[in-house]
């Protein structure tokens, strides 16, 4: 019968607790047989050598003739009479009797007294011998026990040091093979097997852990194959999309490439599958421009001899607190050459519309001009809406101007020395009129001190011109716009403050973006001045922002440097 774990532990002590129990009463048998002959010794033979001693007493007492001794003596004699208890000692005590009694007869003599004097010494020498004789004995006995218990002891400890180094394996080996199995599961080796030949708990245990990696290798060969299945339906997907797409997991591992991206980057499936995206950016500058953060402007690629443009977008995908990520190259090469087209389109109305509206321009003030003729208030305000339509006709093909030499790339800039002061009095003077007619006061606060900016002094001066143009287009009226230019370090920062309706935060990331314009905003635009605003800016090096609250009025802000 197989024994369990519990048993053979239970067994194990049972038997160091034997092996102890038996030192232990070998050593009291041993001490108890040292106790027995020692008392013996005592009771026996140092009685015998008392009584002895009493009578020698005694019987010097009688000789100088003092009688009462003499019951004394009787009773030591009868004492040893009752303490016999080695050979030879019961014949020399009844001799000593014999002239005793002759004493107590009247027989005083010499040789009488000797008799019984000679007696006391042999029996004092017959227990001093039995003493001596027990004592070697006891101390015999004594090395005995040592020697024996010394080698029992030494036995029991190699025993009980044997066990105690043998037995834990029973428990930890199998306890060791088991925590190895597991690993190997945990890394997916779902072969490995347990082999025991224990029918105990550990045995019953190693056949269910054999019964479970045998159902997962099942498990893991049944889904191998509708894994590699669903592998071959994705790859297909992949490849079927028209955008070329890249594929990093977590460790920076490329996962996949369709074939637009390989043939993008000029690379064969093996060269970028499989492998880190630092091998393939040490050798492919397309591939490195992908992976660095940013870069989401469009961008130029030549392929089969063809300029091509591509947006990057990354769409992250969440595992758990990690994420993957795949780059998408969408080509708008058909869409940037409609653009151009448009822009050119663009370029080419308003250049050829605006020699008309000008001439027009020149025939309405002559029309003003009383040297020519007299007009009725009729008339007048019908010229003063024409001048009006004219002059937002002019702005606007002005705009529509300035964003197509912004989008072809050909903004020309004249960069000069020029005072801050010096563009805040050009873009006043050039919006007084626009103010007046909603009674807004425009104070410069700024400080007449400031160093030279390097910058392009027409561009800079439209620009602000056209945040100071906003300010005032959505002031209350009779409201004060406030402008300013103050040094920060190596900057110039212009701004300019309305009081009117503020914008929702939401909205002020778009606000730069080509035709944008604010929900629910009364005044119409074209929206194209501040993205046109933010390119002449940029162009200089320079930068622009706003800061909006709605109810509390806008203020924009561009730097540029000394």
């Amino acid at each position: 019968m197989a024994l369990s774990v519990k048993n053979k532990i239970w067994l194990g002590t049972l038997f160091l607790f034997l092996l102890l129990l038996l030192t232990g009463a070998l050593g009291i048998y041993y001490i108890a047989k040292l106790k027995t002959e020692g008392q013996n010794v005592l009771k026996a033979n140092y009685e015998s050598l008392s009584y002895c001693h009493l009578m020698q007493h005694q019987l010097d007492s009688i000789e100088g003739g003092y009688i009462p001794s003499l019951p004394k003596f009787e009773d030591a004699l009868k004492l040893q009479e009752s303490n016999i208890t080695e050979p030879g000692e019961n014949k020399v005590t009844g001799d000593l009797r014999t002239y005793f009694n002759k004493l107590i007869a009247g027989d005083t003599s010499k040789q009488n007294i000797q008799a019984i004097k000679d007696r006391i010494q042999s029996i004092l020498t017959l227990n001093m011998e039995a003493i001596q004789r027990k004592s070697k004995f006891a101390q015999k006995t004594a090395a005995n026990a040592f020697t024996i218990i010394i080698s029992l002891g030494s036995l029991v400890f190699l025993i009980s040091f044997t066990f105690l180094i043998n037995f834990p394996s029973v428990v930890t080996n199998p306890i060791n093979r088991f925590a190895e199995a597991i690993k190997e599961i945990a890394n997916k080796n779902y072969t490995h097997r347990i082999h025991l030949d224990n029918k105990d708990e550990f045995g019953k245990l190693a056949d269910a852990f054999n019964d479970m990696a045998e159902k997962l290798q099942y498990f893991e060969n049944s889904n191998l194959n509708k894994l590699m299945f669903e592998k071959k339906r994705a790859e297909a997907v992949i490849n079927s999309l028209k955008d070329a797409s890249i594929g990093i997991d977590k460790n920076d591992m490329v996962l996949f490439a369709n074939h637009q991206a390989l043939q993008l980057l000029g690379l064969k499936t093996e060269e970028i599958v499989g492998k880190s995206v630092n091998e393939i950016s040490a050798r492919n500058d397309l591939f490195r421009f992908l992976i660095e953060a940013g870069n989401s402007a469009p961008f130029k690629v030549v392929v089969d001899d063809r300029e091509n443009f591509y947006t990057k977008e990354v769409i992250e995908i969440a595992q758990g607190e990690t994420k993957n990520r795949v780059i998408v190259l969408k080509n708008i090469t058909s869409f940037k050459e409609l653009d151009v087209a448009k822009t050119n389109f663009i370029a080419t109305i308003s250049h050829e519309l605006k020699t008309p509206l000008a001439s027009s321009d020149f025939s309405l003030k002559l029309l003003e001009d009383e040297r020519v003729s007299k007009l009725t208030k009729e008339q007048k305000i019908l010229i003063q809406n024409l001048k009006h339509d004219n002059e937002r006709m002019l702005k606007i093909l002005s705009e529509l101007l300035n964003m197509s030499q912004v989008e072809a790339g050909k903004i020309q800039l004249m960069v000069k020395n020029i005072n801050p002061e010096t563009i805040i009095e050009n873009a006043i003077q050039a919006v007084a009129g626009n103010a007046r007619e909603k009674e807004i006061t425009i104070r410069n606060t700024t400080n007449s001190k400031l160093p030279d900016i390097k910058a392009d002094a027409d561009k800079t001066t439209w620009v602000l011109n056209n945040l100071l143009t906003n300010a005032i287009k959505y002031s209350f009226n009779s409201s004060t716009v406030e402008v300013n230019a103050t040094q920060q370090d190596d900057m110039i920062v212009f701004s300019v403050k309305d009081h009117g309706p503020g914008m929702d935060a939401a909205y002020l990331p778009r606000l730069f973006e080509r035709y944008f314009q604010v929900p629910g905003s009364k005044e119409k635009g074209t929206g194209l001045g501040l993205a046109i605003s933010k390119e002449f800016i940029i162009a200089q090096n320079g930068k622009i922002w706003v800061e909006s609250e709605i109810g509390k009025g806008s203020t924009f802000y561009f730097c540029m440097p000394v």
